[in-house]
C-alpha cells in the first residue's frame, strides 16, 4: 500500500510539475482557438467605374442562452421576439416560444438566421440581450462573404475567378493583390465543433483586398457579346469569340468567349481569344503581302496569274473558291479577291530560296512568341522555321494563306491594331491600375512591342488594299456608305486527326469539307481608327453558311455600327482614365444608403446595378436583373411597404 501511494503521488508531482506547462498548453488549445477572419477580396471594375465583381458579406447568427443571465433574459424576451419579427418575419410569439425552449435546453449554438446582408447584421447586433455582447448577450455572428458578377455571365472567363476551381482570368491572375490580408479572432469550444469569440472584438482586423481597374467598356461589351451570341445561335457553331481593342493604347474594351452546350445554349466557356492557336487561314494572308511590300519584291500593281483557280506544289493543291480563277490580277486584287492561287505564286517566287527572310518578317509581326498575357492559358504558336524537323518543301507555301502555323486570335488583333496604329505595334492590356481606396498601387501603361513594323508607305497601301476588301472585295457585304471599315475576311478548313464520324465510319486525318473557322479581322474609321476588332467562329453549320463574309463579317459590322452611333469616333474626345472620385463619392453615398432603417421600399432608379442589387438583398427582397448598367425602373414603387421574401425586377439602362 505504500509502495502504491508512493507511485500515485509521484504520478502528481510529475504531471503537475515536469509536464504541467506542456497538459495545459495542450488543454488550452482543446478549448481555446485561433480563428482566421476572411478578408473582402478587392473589387473588379470596368474602365467608366460599374462593377464587374464584387464581394458581399453574408452572415449567419447564433445565440449562446447558457452565457445570458435569466432575469436578463425574461425582462428582454418579449422586446428581442418583436425586433427578430419585424426583421425576420414570422409572429412576436414563435420568435418566444422558440427562445423560451432553447433556453431550457441549454442551447449554447441556437440558429436565429441565415445568410443575412450587412445592413441586417448591424440591426441585429442593437436587438435586446444581443447589444450585451458574446458572453453576456450571446451573440454570435458567422461571417462569410459570396463572389457576385453584377453583368452577369458577359465576360465571366476574362473577368475570372480564384476559388476551388483554380485561378483563372483578371481574378486569377491579381489574386495577390486582391486577397487582402486575414484577421484573426479568439475561439472559445463550448460544444462539439461549435465554437464562439472570446471577445467582442478582433485580434486583428481583416484588411480588404485591393480593386482592379480593367479597360473593360460595359458598353461595348454588351454589343460585343449579343452582336456575337446572335452569330453563333444562328449558325450553330460550336465555340467563337469577339474581340475590340483601343488602336492607341492596346485597351481591350470588350472580349467575349462563348462556347456551346449539348442542349444548345452558348456561355462563356472558355477565353478562346487567348487560349486557342489554331490554323488562322485567309487573315494570314495580310502578313504575307505586308511582307513581301515591305521588302519591295512586289507592288500592289504586280501582276500575277491565278490561272484557272487550281495549282498543283509537289503534288499538294491550292484552289481558289471562285471556281475558274481570276486569270491575271494585280497583287492588290489578290488580297481583295481572297486568292489563295495568287497569295502562294507571289510568296514562292520571292521567299522560296530564302524562306529565312520571310519568317523573320513574322516575328517582327508578333507571331513567333505569346503575347505574354498576365492572364493564365495563353496558347503557344506554332510557326515552323527551315530548321525544324517538322518543315519541308511547302511549308514556306501553306504558311502566305495560313495554313501549317498557328496562332491565337488575339496575336492576329495585335498585328491588325498594328496597321491600323501606323505601324506601332502595342500590347494588348486589359488593366489600367491596381488599387486600394485612393492609394494606387501599381499601375499598367501603354507597352510598346515593336516601334514600326513596316514602312509608312507600305502601311498605307495596305491600308487602301483592306478598305477595298469592304467596299469591292470579299467582305463588301458589310460595306456602309455611313462609316467606314477595312479588315480582312479569313475562312480555314479545320483539320481532323483520325477518328470516327456519325455514321460509324473511321475517318482518315486530314483538312474537312465539314468543320471550318470563319473569321474577320479589321479596324474602323479608316481615315482615324479608333478601334481594332477581331471575330472568330469555329464549327458554323455548313447548310447555313462558313466563309468569314458571311459568317463572321456581319458580327464585325454590327459592332463597328453600334460602337459608331453610340459613341461617334470622328467627332468625340476619349478620356478613359478612371474617375475614382465619382466611385469613392458613390461608395460613401451607397454606405449612407445601409445604414437607414426601411420600412418602404426605397428609390434606388440611377443606382449603379451591383449597389441596388445589394441594397436591396439586404432588405430581404428577391432581385431581378434585366440589362446592364444603371436602374432605368423598378417593379415595386418607391414608398410601397417592404415585405421581405417580395421580388423586385430592376430594368437597367
Amino acid at each position: 500500500m505504500a509502495l502504491f501511494l508512493f507511485a500515485i503521488v509521484f504520478r502528481v508531482v510529475n504531471l503537475q510539475h515536469v509536464h504541467g506547462d506542456t497538459y495545459r498548453k495542450l488543454a488550452t488549445e482543446l478549448t481555446i482557438r485561433q480563428d482566421t477572419i476572411y478578408a473582402n477580396k478587392g473589387n473588379v471594375y470596368a474602365a467608366d467605374g460599374n462593377l464587374l465583381a464584387t464581394s458581399m458579406s453574408k452572415f449567419t447568427i447564433y445565440m449562446d442562452l447558457v452565457t445570458v443571465d435569466d432575469k436578463v433574459f425574461e425582462e428582454n424576451i418579449v422586446g428581442l421576439a418583436t425586433k427578430l419579427s419585424e426583421l425576420l418575419g414570422n409572429s412576436v410569439s414563435y420568435h418566444q416560444n422558440r427562445l423560451r425552449s432553447a433556453k431550457n435546453k441549454k442551447r449554447r449554438y441556437f440558429l436565429i438566421a441565415r445568410n443575412i446582408g450587412y445592413t441586417d447584421y448591424l440591426k441585429m447586433k442593437k436587438f435586446p440581450i444581443f447589444n450585451l455582447g458574446v458572453y453576456k448577450g450571446g451573440f454570435i455572428a458567422k461571417h462569410r462573404t459570396e463572389r457576385a458578377h453584377p453583368i452577369g455571365k458577359i465576360a465571366e472567363r476574362t473577368i475570372g475567378y480564384d476559388d476551388f476551381r483554380g485561378e483563372a482570368g483578371i481574378e486569377g491572375a491579381f489574386a495577390d493583390y486582391m486577397q487582402g490580408e486575414n484577421g484573426l479572432r479568439w475561439e472559445q469550444k463550448i460544444a462539439k465543433n461549435k465554437w464562439k469569440p472570446i471577445t467582442d472584438y478582433n485580434e486583428k482586423e481583416p484588411v480588404d483586398g485591393h480593386d482592379v481597374i480593367t479597360t473593360i467598356d460595359v458598353n461595348i461589351q454588351d454589343i460585343t457579346h449579343h452582336a456575337l451570341l446572335a452569330r453563333l445561335e444562328y449558325f450553330e457553331a460550336d465555340h467563337g469569340c469577339a474581340v475590340v481593342m483601343e488602336t492607341a493604347t492596346g485597351e481591350i474594351k470588350a472580349i467575349s468567349n462563348l462556347g456551346r452546350t449539348s442542349k444548345g445554349k452558348y456561355y462563356e466557356k472558355r477565353n478562346y481569344a487567348v487560349w486557342e492557336s489554331h490554323e488562322p487561314g485567309s487573315t494570314f494572308k495580310l502578313a504575307s503581302l505586308m511582307a513581301a511590300l515591305d521588302d519591295k519584291v512586289i507592288d500592289t500593281s504586280t501582276v500575277v496569274d491565278t490561272e484557272k483557280g487550281r495549282i498543283y506544289i509537289h503534288g499538294s493543291k491550292v484552289e481558289d473558291s471562285h471556281r475558274g480563277g481570276y486569270g491575271k490580277i494585280s497583287a492588290a486584287r489578290v488580297f481583295e479577291v481572297s486568292s489563295n492561287v495568287g497569295i502562294v505564286k507571289l510568296i514562292r517566287k520571292h521567299y522560296d530560296h530564302q524562306p529565312e527572310k520571310f519568317i523573320q518578317k513574322l516575328d517582327n509581326y508578333g507571331f513567333t512568341k505569346p503575347v505574354g498575357f498576365q492572364i493564365k492559358g495563353e496558347g503557344r504558336p506554332v510557326v515552323p522555321k527551315p530548321s525544324d524537323k517538322r518543315w519541308n518543301k511547302i511549308s514556306l507555301e501553306w504558311m502566305s494563306w495560313g495554313y501549317g502555323i498557328s496562332v491565337t486570335p488575339m496575336q492576329t488583333l495585335m498585328f491588325y491594331n498594328a496597321v491600323a496604329n501606323n505601324g506601332v505595334m502595342v500590347k494588348p492590356r486589359f488593366i489600367k491600375e491596381v488599387k486600394r481606396q485612393d492609394k494606387v498601387a501599381k499601375v499598367f501603361d501603354v507597352e510598346v512591342i515593336n516601334p514600326k513594323i513596316a514602312s509608312q508607305e507600305t502601311l498605307n497601301k495596305i491600308k487602301k488594299i483592306m478598305e477595298n476588301v469592304v467596299v469591292k472585295g470579299t467582305a463588301n457585304n458589310i460595306y456602309s456608305p455611313n462609316f467606314s471599315m477595312a479588315g480582312k475576311t479569313g475562312t480555314a478548313k479545320k483539320y481532323l486527326p483520325k477518328h470516327v464520324d456519325e455514321d460509324g465510319k473511321t475517318i482518315a486525318a486530314g483538312y474537312s469539307n465539314k468543320h471550318y473557322v470563319a473569321s474577320f479581322a479589321g479596324f474602323f474609321p479608316v481615315e482615324n481608327p479608333k478601334y481594332s476588332c477581331i471575330v472568330v467562329i469555329h464549327d458554323p453549320k455548313k447548310e447555313k453558311g462558313y466563309y468569314g463574309a458571311t459568317v463572321a463579317g456581319p458580327v464585325f459590322k454590327e459592332i463597328a455600327q453600334k460602337i459608331y452611333t453610340t459613341t461617334p469616333t470622328d467627332k468625340q474626345s476619349v478620356d478613359d482614365a478612371v474617375q475614382f472620385e465619382e466611385i469613392d463619392k458613390a461608395y460613401q453615398n451607397y454606405n449612407s444608403l445601409l445604414s437607414k432603417n426601411y420600412t418602404k421600399v426605397p428609390n434606388v432608379k440611377g443606382m449603379s446595378a451591383m449597389d441596388a442589387l445589394s441594397l436591396l438583398e439586404n432588405l430581404g427582397l428577391k432581385v431581378k436583373v434585366d440589362g446592364v448598367g444603371k436602374v432605368q425602373s423598378q417593379s415595386l414603387k418607391n414608398g410601397a411597404k417592404l415585405e421581405k421574401g417580395k421580388t423586385i425586377t430592376l430594368k437597367l439602362s
